[in-house]
């Protein structure tokens, strides 16, 4: 076929597509499923498939009745995770099967843009993908998510990177399939499709789930806070809230298809619903969804402590599906560095907040984001932070070096030495890890409801699962386990784990 011929052909696609979003996607997804099986049957013909594929991934290809192979690496959060599984949903759905090799007829990296090391990963990649695709010229690169976002890196690789033949953002990867159709058809050296903002959100595509057990699930998408160190609302966009009628949905949909556990998603859940045409809080949402049968438990993330409300407070301690377990970032402890990162609270506020939920939930695990080195952080600043440390002790914190994103007003303020970051870095990392050993410790010698979620890696015959609070168990068990929730007696504690033996009847065993 022709290019005025493939081009016609695309032109004709868009005029049949359904005019409603989801209706449309899905049209488009069958139309790729086309594509790629011409483009598979003719390898067949020609005898180039078994040296592309191999005979046994061929033969699962023929068998699955899949028509090329791709790869999905996916950068960043909890939100990102969750694209990648719709992304892959229609990926499988349009006819290709998911390896774990960049050896595959489409890759595509959902990219992550929070510190400028992610940037730098993605950079690195693009590199070992030119090579490969050298060797197959028809391969297909694609690049989605936050990263671009940004339009510095747009022009990045339309310059340095001309190999890449797609690229998208967050707030259109619903379009994947209408994109890779015309990709395929337009035969455009590189097809960039990067919308600045969206009121839409289209949900209602397949979805490729990790696990069958548990899922996230999207309530809401991007952020207002503008935090002066981050470019999260830049790439996200404004905040914009999911109808709850269409969450209750599909978590039911969910619990009768085998979920047990969701993870309720957004850059700031606590400020769900705002925007609403009839407003709801996050913690009538919470209240509501607790009362779907079938469903055992809810986690949610991530919560903004100035959001964090009396009525959300409640609203978990009554709820008994909602997970003991909140990850609540503090970023800094100095009210002087809080005040410049925008983060509208104070180390006193934060602090009240903490004692507020351990008074409501005593037995509650406590989790947090900590940044090291914010432009203008003194010694004292510091202290004040391993002061927070020390008082809510808490079980776990990811804690990172500040990363100066371009773009964002923290970029433009005077940064600290970085010998002086590394040292207050170790400091920290040496403070945080000594609590969380004595803290995660506390249930030992107790038999807790555990998760099983996959077989144990480093040891043959166990299985690993998480309690409520979020805590790892090892124990002995097998693949007939994974998916359930059992009772668990944590035999030891090591530190940041449990080594356990499972009890049918919640008994320890003598």
């Amino acid at each position: 076929m022709n290019k005025e011929n493939k081009i016609q052909r695309f032109d004709k696609m868009q005029q049949q597509a359904p005019a409603e979003e989801g209706a449309r996607q899905y049209y488009f997804i069958e139309q790729a499923r086309t594509l790629w099986k011409e483009r598979f049957d003719a390898l067949v013909d020609s005898g180039e498939a078994a040296g592309r594929y191999g005979s046994r991934l061929l033969g699962q290809l023929q068998a699955e009745g899949k028509y090329g192979t791709f790869h999905i690496a996916t950068f960043g959060c909890q939100m990102n995770a969750r694209d990648s599984e719709k992304l892959s949903g229609i990926l499988e759905q349009a006819g290709l099967k998911e390896i774990d090799s960049e050896h595959a007829d489409f890759v595509l990296y959902n990219t992550c843009t929070v510190r400028d090391n992610a940037n730098q990963k993605v950079y690195g990649r693009l590199g070992y993908l030119h090579t490969l695709k050298k060797k197959q010229p028809d391969m297909m690169i694609a690049l989605c998510g936050c990263m671009m976002q940004e339009p510095s890196v747009i022009e990045k690789i339309k310059k340095s990177y001309s190999f890449v033949d797609l690229i998208f953002g967050t707030h259109n990867i619903f379009k994947l399939a209408e994109l890779l159709c015309r990709r395929m058809l337009e035969n455009r050296k590189m097809v960039v499709d990067v919308w600045e903002g969206t009121d839409q959100i289209v949900e209602e595509l397949p979805v490729d789930r990790k696990y069958p057990f548990k899922s996230g699930v999207n309530i809401m998408f991007g952020c207002n806070n503008f935090c002066s160190y981050c470019i999260v609302p830049y790439v996200r966009g404004r905040e914009r809230s999911r109808r709850p009628e269409d969450i209750l949905d599909e978590i039911r949909k969910l619990v009768a298809d085998g979920v047990v556990e969701v993870m309720l998603l957004g850059q700031n859940v606590n400020s769900y619903g705002k925007n609403l045409e009839t407003p709801i809080t996050f913690a009538q949402l919470l209240r509501e969804i607790n009362e779907i049968e079938g469903l055992e438990r809810i986690r949610f993330m991530t919560s903004h402590p100035k959001d964090l409300s009396d009525e959300l407070i409640e609203a978990m301690r009554d709820c008994k599906k909602v997970c003991t377990h909140l990850h609540l970032p503090l970023q800094s402890g100095s009210s002087r560095i809080l005040k410049i990162m925008n983060r509208r609270y104070t180390k006193e506020q934060y602090l009240e907040l903490v004692d507020k939920i351990r008074s409501a939930m005593p037995g509650i695990s406590l989790t947090t984001d900590i940044i090291v080195g914010f432009p203008g952080e003194t010694e004292e600043d510091f202290e004040e932070t391993l002061d927070v440390v020390r008082r809510v002790r808490y079980d776990s914190a990811f804690t990172f070096i500040y990363s100066k994103r371009t773009g964002t007003p923290a970029a433009a303020m005077e940064q600290v030495p970085e010998d002086v970051v590394k040292n207050r870095f170790d400091r920290l990392l040496k403070e945080v890890q000594q609590i969380s050993a004595e803290v995660c410790g506390r249930d030992e010698k107790t038999v807790q409801k555990v998760l099983v979620e996959s077989l144990d890696d480093h040891q043959e015959g166990y299985v690993t699962g998480r309690m409520s609070n979020n805590t790892v168990v090892h124990f002995p068990g097998d693949e007939s386990l994974i998916g359930k929730i059992v009772d668990v007696y944590l035999e030891e504690s090591k530190g940041f784990y449990y080594m356990g033996k499972f009890r049918e009847d919640g008994q320890k065993k003598e």
